[in-house]
């Protein structure tokens, strides 16, 4: 299929319009047409990057439509580009089953590197993950979206979500009722928008966190929240610490032991042995 045109995958600004690399400056401003999950949304950035590209539709509720509209324009040698209303195409954005055809047309597709709230957020957490999960959107109804939960609560990762405004408060307390109040929660919102935020959190306390303030609750939203492991690392510190004030009241190693393990829910023997290291 070497006479078909090239199909672009392009990231677009999550808000911040200098965002936008270089290269896809040129392609944009290049190619014929350009697939929109939303052409309204789009419009207004072509126009700013003076590009005089073409329309088409392609959001979820016609992807194999789009789909056969883009191919028969690229068979035609005629260059798409595919964008999503902010941030990387196909990633919890339409794109993928248009990416999938063209592929296994034999179509050219080339992907340009670029912004994604996912590892725009993951950057600025600081949840010191060598390993990360990302979901995308969990499930709108709470009984699927906890089904959803239990299924990556023994996960050793840092898990990535994002989530609508509407939605926001319920996904947390599911998160907090599934995952347990100790995790480190991180509520990235807008960003690189105005009104850009993020905050880090235990996961019990965030719901009253957002309904402390309505606005906290606007905008859209990635919530990052600490792996098993490092939430397993958190829980045997802080029943080490509860030892170590036991044991500076010179309470008997084994009694020390058995609070600490009452109070933080560690294991007793484990912390009966490691106040055992200590005294040795």
């Amino acid at each position: 299929m070497s006479p078909w045109a090239i199909f672009y995958v392009v990231p677009t600004p999550l808000g911040n319009l200098q965002d936008i690399s270089e290269r896809a400056r040129a392609v944009l401003a290049d190619v014929a047409w350009v697939a929109a999950e939303d052409t309204r949304h789009t419009a207004p950035l072509l126009k700013h990057l003076g590009s005089r590209a073409k329309l088409l539709a392609a959001h979820e509720h016609n992807e194999n439509a789009a789909a056969g509209a883009i191919m028969a324009r690229l068979a035609a040698g005629e260059s798409v580009a595919l964008v999503s209303d902010a941030g990387t195409p196909a990633i919890s954005d339409p794109g993928a089953r248009i990416v999938a055809q063209v592929r296994a047309a034999g179509g050219r597709v080339v992907p340009l590197p670029g912004p994604c709230a996912a590892v725009t957020a993951l950057s600025a957490a600081g949840l010191e993950a060598a390993q990360w999960l990302f979901y995308g959107f969990l499930p709108a109804k709470s009984g699927q979206r906890q089904k959803a939960l239990e299924g990556v609560y023994d996960a050793p990762y840092a898990l990535v979500f994002y989530e609508a405004p509407h939605r926001v408060l319920d996904t947390v307390a599911d998160m907090a009722r599934v995952l347990g109040a100790a995790r480190t929660l991180v509520i990235a919102r807008e960003l690189t928008k105005l009104f850009e935020s993020l905050h880090s959190l235990p996961l019990g306390e965030a719901l009253a966190w957002l309904t402390a303030d309505a606005n906290r609750q606007k905008g859209e939203f990635v919530l990052l929240v600490s792996g098993a492991c490092q939430t397993k690392a958190a829980e045997t510190a802080e029943a080490e610490r509860v030892l170590r004030l036991l044991l500076a009241e010179n309470l008997p190693v084994k009694q020390a032991a058995k609070l600490s393990a009452a109070i933080t829910g560690g294991n007793k023997n484990a912390l009966y042995q490691r106040a055992l290291a200590w005294k040795g």
